[in-house]
């Protein structure tokens, strides 16, 4: 049997930005998903996902949440492993991606699923808007941070060092 080899996975290989930042976007929001529902559902217990209805549906809602992440979680890591492989991978477009994830996650909970929808509050018995405030900036400054990184990420090129 003859080695062959595939397109991609030679060492001249192209680098992949957007399907690596896309990738690793996955990854910063399941990431942070994997945090909220570890922290704040379990460990904490300020609250459920969906915190409308009994207690029973809140951990029902917490279960397909942690469902969502994992799954989130394990695409992103098998697409990721498979921009290695291919030698695809750009890594300042994929850090951009992290960060992009994680904030878009973090703003989209905070301002959709607490304020839009009223899924559920942060806290409840106490002032939420202290709580509002700092979970909005940090997915904010994630945010920032992932433009930032994105950026300076397609000024250098295709994530190698800047040359």
């Amino acid at each position: 049997m003859s080695a062959s080899v595939r397109p991609g996975t030679t060492p001249g290989a192209r680098a992949e930005p957007l399907r690596s930042m896309s990738v690793c976007a996955l990854i910063g929001a399941a990431v942070t998903a994997a945090v909220d529902e570890i922290v704040f559902h379990q460990i904490l217990g300020w609250h459920h996902f969906y915190d409308r209805s009994t207690t029973a549906v809140g951990l029902l809602s917490d279960g397909l949440l942690h469902t969502a992440e994992l799954l989130g979680l394990c695409a992103g890591f098998f697409l990721y492993a498979d921009l290695r492989r291919r030698r695809s991978l750009a890594p300042s477009h994929a850090r951009a991606g992290l960060f992009l994830g994680m904030g878009a996650f973090q703003l989209f909970d905070g301002v959709v699923d607490h304020k839009l929808l009223r899924l559920h509050q942060i806290r409840y018995g106490v002032d939420v808007t202290p709580y509002d405030w700092a979970w909005n900036l940090t997915g904010l400054l994630l945010l920032l941070i992932g433009v930032g990184l994105a950026v300076r990420a397609a000024r250098h090129g295709t994530g190698g060092p800047p040359g």
